[in-house]
C-alpha cells in the first residue's frame, strides 16, 4: 500500500528511503503524515532569504506537526538544499502559481513586504495569515502592529535610523517567537565539507596559520555599500606583515577587480567567481575570519558560526547581528546617503572606514581564536 500523506513522497519519485533501504510504506520506520501544513513566504534578496532562515528552528519548536514549505526566488532554491527545517520548496517561475492555486495551508506566513510576496500571500488558501497582504486596491497591509512597524522602518529613514533591534528580533517579534534568537541556517553535506578541505593543500595554505577571507564585492544591485577598491589593497600590503593565510572571495561581478589583486598580490589565493551558492558557502566554511560589507557572504558567514568583521555604510547597522562572533565598523558620522544605490557625496562614509579600524578587530578576533598546532 502507498501512504500517499508521507511528508518524504514527492509525488513523482521514490521517496529517499526506498531507494536507499529497498523498503515500502507498510514497513518503513520513516512514515511521518503530513499533520498540518506552514507555508513561509521570503522570496529575495538571496541574504535576506538566507537570513530570515533563522525563525525555523523556534517556528519547529512551535509547530512541530507542521509540514514547512518556504516559497522563494530560483536564485535562492540551493539555500534549502540539506535544510532539515524545511519540507518542501516552491520557487517562482517553476511552480509556484499551479500548486499555490490548489494547495492549502493551516498557516501562512509572509515576511516580505514588496507587492509581490503580500499578493502571494493574499491569494493562498490558509487558515491563518502573519505579516504582509495585499488588499485590492494594491496596497501592502500589516496582519499586526508588529509587521506594522517593520513597514514602517521600510517608509520612513529617520525611523529606520533610530531602530535598535535585528532584523531577526523584528521578524521574531512579527511571529511571536522567544528571543533566544537562533543563527541562520546553511547546511554543508560532508561531501561540500571534503570537497572545500582539499582547496587548502591546492592554495599551500599554512594550516598553523589562520585564515582570512576577503569577500571584495557587493554585487550590482547596492553599490553604495562597497569599500573602495584602494582600501582592499591596503589592508591586504598590511595583513601581508602578519601570520595569515589570505583568501578573496567574490562573484561574477567581482572578476575584473579580483584580477586586479591577484596581478598586484601574487601571494594571495583566489577562490574563483563562478561557484554555486553552496560552493561559496563551503569555500567560507574554510575562513577563521571573514571581513565582509554587508552582503550576502556576511550572512553565510553567521550561518557558519564564523568570526566576520563587518564594514557597514549606507544600511541600517543595528538590524544586522554577528551573534557576538565579531565586529561591526561604520564611520563616525552619519550616511548622508542612506538606503541610496549611489553615493553622492566627495567621500562616502563607507571611504571613512579606515583600513586601521579593520587591523584593530582582526587583532582582537585574533585573541578569541585557540592557536594552531599542526
Amino acid at each position: 500500500m502507498l501512504y500517499k500523506d508521507c511528508k518524504h513522497f514527492p509525488g513523482d519519485r521514490p521517496c529517499i528511503y526506498h531507494k536507499e533501504e529497498n523498503v515500502k510504506c507498510e514497513t518503513c520506520s520513516h512514515y511521518n503524515p503530513l499533520d498540518k501544513k506552514l507555508l513561509i513566504i521570503k522570496l529575495d534578496a538571496i541574504g535576506d532569504v538566507l537570513r530570515t532562515t533563522a525563525i525555523l528552528p523556534p517556528l519547529k519548536e512551535k509547530y512541530p506537526n507542521y509540514a514547512i514549505t518556504w516559497c522563494t526566488k530560483k536564485a535562492s532554491k540551493e539555500l534549502f538544499k540539506n535544510n532539515s527545517y524545511v519540507d518542501d520548496v516552491i520557487v517562482i517561475s517553476e511552480n509556484a502559481e499551479q500548486r499555490l492555486d490548489v494547495e492549502e495551508f493551516d498557516i501562512v506566513i509572509n515576511l516580505d513586504n514588496s507587492k509581490l510576496s503580500s499578493a502571494l500571500a493574499t491569494k493562498v488558501k490558509g487558515k491563518t495569515k502573519i505579516g504582509f497582504l495585499l488588499n485590492k486596491k494594491g496596497f501592502v497591509e500589516p496582519t499586526s502592529d508588529k509587521a506594522n512597524y517593520w513597514l514602517e522602518l521600510a517608509a520612513f529613514d529617520d525611523l529606520k535610523r533610530e531602530n535598535k533591534k535585528s532584523h531577526q528580533q523584528i521578524m521574531y517579534e512579527i511571529l511571536e517567537l522567544d528571543y533566544n534568537i537562533h543563527e541562520p541556517i546553511i547546511q554543508l553535506s560532508n561531501d561540500q565539507i571534503n570537497k572545500s578541505s582539499k582547496l587548502f593543500t591546492k592554495w599551500k595554505f599554512d594550516k598553523k596559520k589562520l585564515t582570512l577571507g576577503l569577500n571584495i564585492g557587493v554585487g550590482s544591485k547596492w553599490p553604495s555599500k562597497a569599500w573602495a577598491i584602494h582600501k582592499w589593497k591596503e589592508l591586504i600590503t598590511s595583513l601581508a606583515k602578519e601570520n595569515y593565510n589570505l583568501l578573496l572571495l567574490g562573484g561574477p561581478e567581482e572578476e575584473n577587480t579580483i584580477n586586479e589583486i591577484k596581478n598586484e598580490f601574487s601571494f594571495i589565493a583566489d577562490s574563483g567567481c563562478d561557484n554555486s551558492l553552496l560552493e561559496f558557502s563551503g569555500i567560507l566554511n574554510l575562513c577563521d575570519i571573514l571581513i565582509t560589507a554587508d552582503t550576502l557572504a556576511l550572512h553565510i558567514a553567521t550561518a557558519l558560526k564564523k568570526y566576520v568583521v563587518a564594514l557597514i555604510g549606507p544600511t541600517s547597522i543595528n538590524e544586522i547581528t554577528l551573534y557576538n562572533r565579531g565586529f561591526k565598523l561604520s564611520s563616525d558620522e552619519h550616511c548622508r546617503c542612506f538606503y541610496n544605490k549611489h553615493c553622492k557625496e566627495d567621500i562616502s562614509c563607507m571611504e571613512k572606514i579606515s583600513v586601521e579600524q579593520v587591523l584593530n578587530a582582526v587583532k582582537k578576533i585574533e585573541k578569541n581564536i585557540p592557536a594552531r598546532k599542526n
